[in-house]
């Protein structure tokens, strides 16, 4: 799932690519992906494209070319969505349901430049809206501060009487924005926190070191990210990854292997060495749970 990073980058390759550009055509591949209907997505046929940002995992291009009727085309590209760019497109308008093909948006002209939104696999979770204000979005209504803004009192207190795991509080938005799977398993791992540590009982130091990681691995993996090009960033993501995805390999820090716990539908790694003192962790979900 693209995280903070990424889609930071998604957001400055926008800017970059489709900045000052009119909106020639939007073509709807799949309307289940469109959660809002009014205005319909025509509205941004003839408008401009003025900035690309980013809120948490959302995605939004911005049309403010007129101060009167603000329109912003906001997506969530969820487990398996992505953005891609092309310098050439299709001019016919493409069949529902054939492929991974969700949403294209043409610039200048049809079958010109622009960008596509797509979603491999089966279970379609992609999600797109076209609002006047990106806070329309309930994803977006219920964000907590954002990751890389987060200043260390803050997250002090953010913490402070929350019985979940430091794992499940990294990756609630409502929490803290931006942080998914892969890159709370990164943040641990550099700060040498269990992922089953519980969020109010972390000493005045473990938070220090906490914040420190969380601003040094999303720093890290922007400035890695941002410049490289919709099309490689996903394996600019995995190759900076030191426990994420890497079950069985050894840790680059202290060399034991990484370990995997495994739930229904989702897993993450951890180091047994530098996070848990060399005591694996269960992997079961009704197990009795190691700290």
């Amino acid at each position: 799932m693209p995280e903070l990073p990424e889609v930071e980058a998604l957001a400055h390759h926008l800017r970059e690519t489709a900045l000052y550009r009119p909106v020639a055509r939007v073509d709807v591949a799949s309307m289940s992906v469109l959660k809002t209907y009014r205005p319909p997505v025509s509205a941004v046929h003839g408008r401009v494209v003025t900035g690309a940002a980013r809120y948490g995992k959302f995605l939004a291009v911005e049309f403010l070319d007129r101060p009167d009727d603000p329109l912003h085309l906001v997506t969530h590209l969820s487990r398996a969505g992505w953005l891609r760019w092309h310098e050439t497109a299709s001019a016919a308008p493409p069949k529902p349901g054939r492929g991974p093909l969700a949403l294209r948006v043409h610039l200048d002209t049809v079958g010109g430049p622009g960008f596509d939104l797509t979603e491999a696999g089966t279970q379609k979770r992609l999600s797109v809206y076209l609002v006047a204000d990106p806070r329309e979005v309930p994803g977006i209504a219920r964000l907590g501060p954002d990751a890389l803004v987060l200043a260390r009192d803050e997250l002090a207190e953010r913490l402070a009487g929350r019985s979940e795991r430091l794992k499940t509080l990294l990756a609630d938005q409502s929490v803290i924005a931006g942080i998914g799977n892969a890159y709370s398993d990164e943040i641990l791992h550099t700060a040498r926190l269990s992922p089953y540590a519980v969020a109010s009982r972390l000493r005045p130091e473990q938070i220090d070191d906490l914040h420190a990681a969380m601003h040094a691995v999303l720093t890290d993996a922007v400035q890695r990210s941002v410049g490289q090009g919709a099309a490689r960033l996903k394996g600019e993501k995995r190759s900076g990854l030191r426990v994420h995805a890497r079950t069985g390999l050894p840790c680059p820090v202290c060399g034991d292997t990484v370990r995997e716990v495994s739930f229904a539908d989702r897993s993450f790694q951890y180091c047994p060495g530098c996070q848990t003192g060399g005591r694996p962790l269960a992997d079961r979900r009704l197990s009795r749970l190691v700290r």
